[in-house]
């Protein structure tokens, strides 16, 4: 069978990575002060990050649905399957909307809802074309993803709650005495689900708390599984994640830590100055 491999830039993947990749590219839309634009297309994550702070009201948006069938049509003119992954069910409404579509397809179009997003959804995708490349058919292939899909970790701190707030997950009373006590949250995504970690004074001690974090995972629940770990962050400056990329792998030494520019959907939520790490198993 050939199977054609679909995603969109929630999974932290360029249009020069998915070319390379021999992966087809979705990029997402956003409402920025009442237009659209879409990520890695027609707007840089400079140019975003330097909208976003001159206070332009910043929304996400999901993939045209017409566009979406536009690429499944072509890919199946020469391929047996497609599979597609969005982002995790649990933070947007796009794999429902794409499980709806593919169902007119007779089996040849699968949504992989493997609960990941950024670079454990990445990782998914490199797995995928690992078991791709065994043998395996595209149903295998989503069965195999879906059953690890807790075999991940993210978590990141957050340098600003000015766009949580503005996103209702905290209050204004709450962001404002975060912004006078230094507090910065560390959250966690598990299986899709976005959760508060920790919250701790100061960057210094969020940063501690990431790699605290991360170390556990690896020696507990992941004890004994190959791993890919990463490092991320968010805003226009890329000295920010070279710096950031160098004290994770002083950390984890053992690993070959990559970096990647956080996805615009995140950094709706986070602003600018956020920091990640995160891990996947793979194959």
């Amino acid at each position: 069978m050939r199977t054609a491999i679909v995603t969109d830039t929630n999974s932290g993947i360029s249009a020069g990575q998915a070319e390379a990749m021999g992966i087809h590219l979705i990029p997402m839309p956003f409402c920025i002060g009442g237009e659209t634009f879409h990520e890695g297309k027609d707007i840089s994550h400079a140019l975003f990050f330097e909208k976003m702070e001159s206070g332009v009201e910043v929304s996400t948006s999901q993939p045209s649905p017409a566009d979406i069938i536009a690429l499944w049509e072509r890919l199946l003119e020469d391929h047996d399957a497609v599979l597609h992954f969005p982002m995790t069910s649990e933070l947007s409404g796009s794999c429902a909307s794409a499980k709806a579509l593919a169902q007119e397809y007779g089996g040849r179009v699968l949504v992989v809802d493997d609960k990941r997003i950024s670079v454990t959804l990445m990782q998914s995708i490199r797995n995928a074309q690992v078991l791709l490349a065994q043998g395996k058919t595209a149903g295998e292939v989503r069965g195999i993803l879906e059953a690890e899909s807790y075999d991940s970790s993210i978590y990141i701190a957050v340098n600003t709650l000015e766009y949580l707030k503005k996103s209702g997950r905290v209050t204004a009373a709450g962001a404002a005495m975060a912004s006078i006590l230094s507090i910065k949250p560390v959250l966690q995504i598990q299986g899709g689900k976005l959760d508060a970690y920790k919250k701790v004074r100061g960057m210094g001690h969020a940063k501690e708390t990431l790699l605290d974090a991360l170390r556990k995972d690896l020696d507990t629940r992941f004890s004994g599984m190959e791993m890919n770990v990463f490092a991320g962050y968010s805003g226009g400056d890329p000295a920010l994640g070279e710096g950031w990329l160098a004290e994770v792998q002083r950390a984890f030494p053992e690993y070959e830590v990559e970096l990647i520019s956080l996805p615009l959907s995140i950094c709706c939520h986070t602003g600018g100055g956020a920091l990640g790490v995160a891990c996947a198993k793979k194959w």
